[in-house]
């Protein structure tokens, strides 16, 4: 298996800046495919915020474009999201999760346990 641990969220006034870190790690070899971060705020599903495939494609959803970037660490296996320009309504929580293989389960999906972002107005 693959663990997340995402880390970096917290409270911060509207048009701030936060970086979100996810570090992979398992006790057999791995690597990762594609990796994203999702959120959910109260009463929401779910949502995809971002993707960056293994080789370096990047999408985002709408109403994060511009503001956010993606990024990974292949050596280290870290996921980053740079959050700018953070507005009340990216108020959530925060999950990493990534495709991954690993020697003994082959290709399964993983997520963290969450991080909670907080924009005041």
């Amino acid at each position: 298996q693959v663990q997340l641990v995402e880390s970096g969220g917290g409270l911060v006034q509207a048009g701030g800046s936060l970086r979100l870190s996810c570090a992979a790690s398992s006790g057999r070899i791995f690597s990762i495919n594609d990796a994203s971060w999702y959120r959910q705020a109260p009463g929401k599903e779910r949502e995809l915020v971002a993707t960056v495939s293994r080789d370096g494609r990047r999408n985002y959803a709408d109403s994060v474009k511009g503001r956010f970037i993606i990024s990974r660490d292949y050596a280290e296996n870290w996921v980053y999201l740079q959050m700018n320009s953070l507005k009340p309504e990216d108020t959530a929580v925060y999950y990493c999760t990534v495709q991954a293989w690993d020697s003994l389960n082959g290709v399964n999906a993983y997520w963290g346990q969450g991080t909670q972002v907080t924009v005041s107005s």
